[in-house]
């Protein structure tokens, strides 16, 4: 049984202002449409001999994962939650405990990060099952891509002819990410490639590997499995995860072992980890532009141009990245937009909203927008999905509210529950406690107007949560 294991737990800083930490890459339709973990779940088979995927992530992104995989209606084995990131070779370590547990010692894992593009599927998962057999007898697989350029931002794998033959590898070396002299070098020679971040191995194998190097490791996040524990949907591991070292699996393992191999992948793939990657795994015009959202071009060449919201117009210019959202525009000259990782850490540093959150911010239950904000109050819109619901709470600083746009909503204020439909309101006063519902098959929309000293969203006392949130 070949089990999919989609690691989503990253931030994609490097594709700001789109790519936020509450709303990373992974949960953006980026290239399709829709979102990279949609796609990623999507392109893996749901009959045997796969398994339905066990998703890694966090507790940041747990609703946003079983979102995704709710809303592309696929099938999903379960979520599992990390205490804190531990990088990527204790989250193969859990799933390999995992596999064991639930499928057997003869269990293959295909390890697979959550936002890559890959624009040919049916190759990709020709060359899986040509990297089948070798992960069966015992070898562990990564898949390499030829590069099409001296590229910096990769590592690259170094192979040699054999050891299975055919169209799988032995791996002399794995290289880190090269100076752009020693990348054109690589380019020239032949036997090296691309590190996808891609693998695929028997659970059995790799924690054995695993054990020679790292053997707390596997100690560690088999604890941590043991003494999981559900909360809702989701499997949320013990606090034993915390111990381990942060630490890739091409670190802790591939580099290290004499069992490695590789696979030459011919798919399409990129990991759209910059907008330059993004731009290079677009569709072009016959200027070689690549757009997306309502934008026009006049004169423009060589250009990637993105409109979130409201036209976007581009003239007279080449070779420039811009990205306009709500709240954020990116204007950088292509092939430089490895420095919004730095303009990142600058806004993390003088503490802007901007790298948490988008105007729209995501929950659970649905999602809300801030239209307005001044001293003293200030205007959302808020969707609340069919069947969803807000927390029983209360606040101390804000009193609000509510005026129905859409659908029907139950509201609850102290011991007093009614239905609200289209163009009627409710006042929450401050301290009430209040709790929000769509009892309806359409999903409710909302106008909220909140007043009081202090608005901030810590000042909210969750009384009961059906999302088991704090």
């Amino acid at each position: 049984m070949i089990i999919p294991v989609i690691l989503a737990g990253g931030s994609g800083s490097r594709l700001w202002p789109l790519s936020r930490a509450q709303h990373p890459k992974q949960f953006h339709a980026l290239v399709s449409a829709e979102p990279l973990l949609a796609d990623t779940a999507r392109r893996i088979p749901s009959a045997p001999p796969y398994a339905p995927a066990l998703a890694i992530t966090n507790e940041q992104n747990r609703f946003g994962v079983a979102a995704a995989f709710k809303n592309a209606k696929l099938p999903l084995q379960g979520i599992v939650l990390e205490p804190e990131g531990r990088s990527t070779a204790p989250a193969a370590a859990v799933a390999a405990h995992m596999a064991i547990e639930r499928a057997g010692a003869d269990a293959i894992l295909l390890i697979m990060p959550s936002d890559h593009h890959i624009a040919n599927p049916r190759a990709f998962l020709d060359a899986v099952e040509a990297g089948l057999e070798a992960a069966k007898a015992g070898l562990l697989v990564t898949f390499g891509i030829k590069p099409a350029k001296p590229e910096t931002g990769f590592g690259y794998v170094k192979t040699q002819a054999g050891p299975a033959g055919g169209s799988v590898l032995k791996v002399e070396r794995f290289v880190e990410k090269p100076d752009k002299e020693t990348a054109a070098r690589f380019c020239a020679e032949p036997g090296y490639y691309w590190n996808s971040g891609i693998f695929l191995f028997g659970a059995r194998a790799f924690l054995d590997e695993l054990n020679r190097f790292e053997p707390d490791m596997v100690r560690e996040t088999l604890a941590a499995v043991k003494n999981a524990t559900s909360d809702l949907n989701f499997i949320r591991l013990a606090a034993n995860f915390r111990d381990c070292r942060s630490e890739s699996i091409d670190y802790a393992v591939m580099e290290k072992t004499d069992k490695a191999a590789l696979v030459p992948l011919d798919a399409g793939w990129s990991d759209v980890g910059t907008w330059d990657a993004l731009f290079d795994a677009a569709p072009k015009d016959a200027r070689d532009n690549a757009t997306r959202g309502d934008v026009l071009l006049r004169n423009a060449n060589r250009c990637y141009v993105r409109a979130e919201s409201g036209m976007v117009v581009v003239a007279g210019v080449d070779d420039l990245i811009v990205v306009s959202t709500k709240d954020a525009t990116l204007i950088a000259k292509r092939g430089e937009s490895r420095v919004v990782k730095e303009v990142v850490q600058e806004l993390t540093a003088n503490r802007r909203n901007e790298v948490e959150h988008h105007l729209t911010v995501h929950r659970p239950w649905g999602s809300y927008e801030t239209l307005h904000m001044s001293e003293r109050y200030q205007v959302k819109q808020i969707v609340v999905e069919p069947g969803a619901s807000l927390s029983l709470q209360r606040h101390h600083h804000r009193a609000e509210h509510w005026i129905v746009v859409k659908g029907t909503a139950r509201v609850t204020i102290d011991s007093e529950a009614k239905l609200l439909t289209e163009n009627q309101s409710v006042y929450v006063p401050l301290g009430a406690a209040h709790r929000l519902e769509n009892p309806g098959l359409i999903p409710l929309t909302l106008i909220e107007v909140q007043s009081g000293p202090y608005l901030g969203e810590d000042d909210i006392v969750r009384i009961e949560d059906i999302y088991a949130r704090a």
